[in-house]
Formats: C-alpha cells, structure tokens, sequence
C-alpha cells in the first residue's frame, strides 16, 4: 500500500468565470501539456488524472448586487467541494488544477469539513499576490477571485456560503497568508479588523523566506492537515508571466524553491490549489513548466539530491 498522502487525485476546473480578464480556463490543461502528470510521477508517486469537472461556461456580465457571476461560481464551487470531499474520502490528495481562485472556496470547503469529521487541526497557506480579502461592500471590481477568503471567514453571498457545511469555513488563525503585495483599501481595514496573519513582501525582504516560513509553519505538527492554496500570481511575474493579475516583487525562484523544499521537509500538505494559470498570458508555457518544478520541489525533489522516498 502506498500512504495516503503519495496517493494523489488532480482534478482540473477549468472555469474562468470568478476573473476579471479570460483564460484561467485553459490552466488545467496548461499544466498537462507542461508534463505534471509524468513530473509528480517520477518522484514515485502514485497519481490519478481524473479529468475535468463539468460547469457552466463565462457569461461575461456585469456585477449584480456586488457580485459578478455569482450563479456560475456557486455551481463551480459545489463541483469543486464534491470532486474534492470524494478524493478526501478515498486516501487520496487531491491537487485541484484550476481555473480562477473563486474556486479555494468550494476545495478549502470539502477540507474543512474532513478535517472536522476527523477531528483533525487544519493550516491553510495561502500564497498570493493578493489576500482575495474583499466583500461585495469593498470591492472595487465584483470578481469574486478577491473574494474567497472573506468568503471562507462567513462574508459572502449566502448562495455561496451555505456550500461550506458550517459559518464560517475558517477561522481567522487557520489562515497565513504569504507573498502579498496588493491590497485593496477598504479590504487593508478589513484584514486588520479580522487579524489574519499576512506575510508580505515587506516581511519576507527583512526577515528573509526561511524565517518567514518558519513563523508561517510554527504551530503545525504531524497532526496537522495542511491546505496548500498555490495562486500563480505569488511568484514574481519575470518567473510567471502567465497571470492575469501580475504584481512586480513578488518571491523569487530561489525563494519560491525554498517555500516548497520547507514544505516537503514538513511533510504535512495534504491537499493543494494550482490556480489563476493563464495560458493566453504566458510565454511558451513558461508558466506553467515553473509550476510543475515548483510541485515536484514540494514532494521532495531537492537541489541537495535528497531521496524523496
């Protein structure tokens, strides 16, 4: 028998209906043709592509009472939860492949709400140029992608928010989120009201991407599930280009790397978001051929040659 967390599940939602611009769509695929199967593979894992989950496709409208397409993120986000409770269920880390990050919402869900039935602690990671911390009150777009974790703390539509199993999803001090460099004005006042633990990239250019992620990890132990929800965007754009919603500064390859190799040490991640990939922004699927070593970097490749089994 292979331990459940070598057992792995990708499960492509390739929907772009949260985004503000088209193309996260083709992320999933994206990732394919950059050899994620074949890459996680090699590193003796045992990995099941289970396709792509069906959903509505992107009507292109404008907001409606703060939101725009909340019906199709809705139905996303359900299949989303199911495909990802299903893999759960079965031994199995599902990698969700998306699509926009409206979709942490529908995946952070179904873990929750595992790891409440197993009365397990949970750790959410989430590493973002953005803190996708906005509420229909202080958005400035109505693209639900800058709404899931404001969402995932019970500020959201209720159409949404009644997918989760319980309100909220997440407490404030699951959550760490890394690599942020953009945030909206009113969502500043809003993270602060809310005390989510935010490691910018301030943070991590004083103090460095080993402390950081040492603050970032403390607190977890073999116990502990953790949910890696990994936005494109997170990495500085000349490293991924492939986003819509490229911010400069963000962490380098180096630093990106190192996140990843203290991750496999850990050795907690038990299910992950590949998200906001977009293939009509990239260069030659640059993009996503980092995102396949990064992956490979959390599952134990090592620069130091370190067995991975």
């Amino acid at each position: 028998m292979i331990p459940p967390r070598r057992r792995l599940r990708l499960i492509g939602a390739p929907t772009d209906v949260g985004a503000g611009t088209r193309g996260a769509s083709m992320g999933p695929e994206a990732l394919r043709v950059a050899g994620l199967l074949a890459a996680l593979q090699s590193l003796g894992l045992e990995v099941h592509d289970s396709g792509n989950l069906p959903g509505p496709g992107n009507p292109w409208q404008a907001p409606r009472h703060g939101w725009r397409h909340l019906p199709q993120v809705v139905a996303w986000n359900l299949a989303v939860r199911d495909a990802v409770a299903d893999a759960l269920g079965a031994g199995e880390l599902p990698m969700l492949l998306g699509g926009d990050h409206s979709l942490g919402f529908g995946s952070i869900a179904a873990v929750a709400s595992h790891c409440r039935a197993a009365a397990k602690p949970l750790r959410v990671l989430w590493l973002d140029a953005h803190a996708d911390f906005n509420t229909a009150e202080t958005t400035p777009t109505g693209n639900l992608h800058g709404m899931p974790l404001a969402c995932l703390c019970g500020m959201g539509p209720a159409e949404l928010l009644r997918l989760g199993g319980a309100e909220p999803v997440l407490q404030a001090q699951q959550l760490r989120l890394l690599g942020v460099r953009s945030v909206d004005e009113l969502e500043r006042a809003l993270l602060r009201r809310h005390g989510l633990a935010v490691f910018d990239m301030r943070c991590i250019d004083e103090l460095g991407m080993r402390e950081v992620m040492r603050r970032v990890l403390e607190g977890i132990d073999a116990s502990t599930h953790v949910h890696l929800s990994l936005d494109v965007d997170f990495l500085d754009p000349d490293t991924a280009p492939g986003v819509a919603t490229a911010v400069r500064g963000g962490p380098t390859w180096r630093e990106a790397q190192l996140c990843m190799e203290m991750l496999a040490d850990l050795g907690c991640v038990a299910s992950i978001d590949v998200v906001e990939l977009n293939p009509a922004l990239d260069l030659r699927n640059r993009s996503a051929e980092a995102l396949v070593e990064l992956l490979q970097s959390l599952f134990g490749r090592s620069t130091l040659l370190r067995d991975p089994r």
